[in-house]
């Protein structure tokens, strides 16, 4: 088994519809990005690819490349996991933790963790997600954007796919 941290931060951008996790939250500002914003599913992807010795969400998905460019990070999601299994690992487990103002995440939590597990592989017992606001500090409290800490254990299949 290994372990992996992730970290994603973003602005937030009125323009954008703002998506965590794969689930799209209408009536709050989206989050600035090359893709689609989603900061939980950039954070899990870096816990993901690190857990497995890959690297990181830049070295794999570049935010200057054309390719990327509105990508539906759960998609990008999808391709980390592949990455690992390549490397011969799986995810087992996630912790993700949501530093926002608004919105608040308990209500949305379910529909967040069910579409991690989809997308990782793994039930949703198996995928953590905890809100917490910055208690009005920093950029974060002054309601400027988002940050997201994620957690992954990964487990060695045996084997390296081709």
């Amino acid at each position: 088994m290994r372990v992996g941290v992730g970290y994603d931060s973003h602005r937030f951008d009125s323009s954008r519809t703002l998506v965590l996790g794969g689930v799209a939250i209408p009536g709050f500002p989206g989050l600035a990005g090359h893709s689609d914003g989603d900061a939980v599913a950039h954070a899990v992807i870096d816990a993901i690819l690190g857990a497995s010795g890959a690297g990181d969400v830049g070295r794999h998905f570049p935010p200057g490349a054309q390719e990327w460019k509105d990508a539906d990070s759960m998609d990008l999601l999808r391709r980390a996991v592949t990455l690992a299994g390549e490397r011969g690992y799986r995810p087992s487990n996630v912790d993700v933790v949501v530093i926002t103002e608004a919105p608040r995440l308990a209500p949305l939590a379910d529909r967040i963790r069910t579409r991690l597990a989809e997308v990782l592989g793994v039930s949703v017992d198996a995928v953590s997600l905890k809100g917490k606001t910055n208690e009005g500090l920093g950029w974060i409290g002054a309601g400027e954007g988002l940050a997201v800490h994620a957690v992954a254990l990964v487990k060695e299949t045996g084997s390296r796919e081709s």
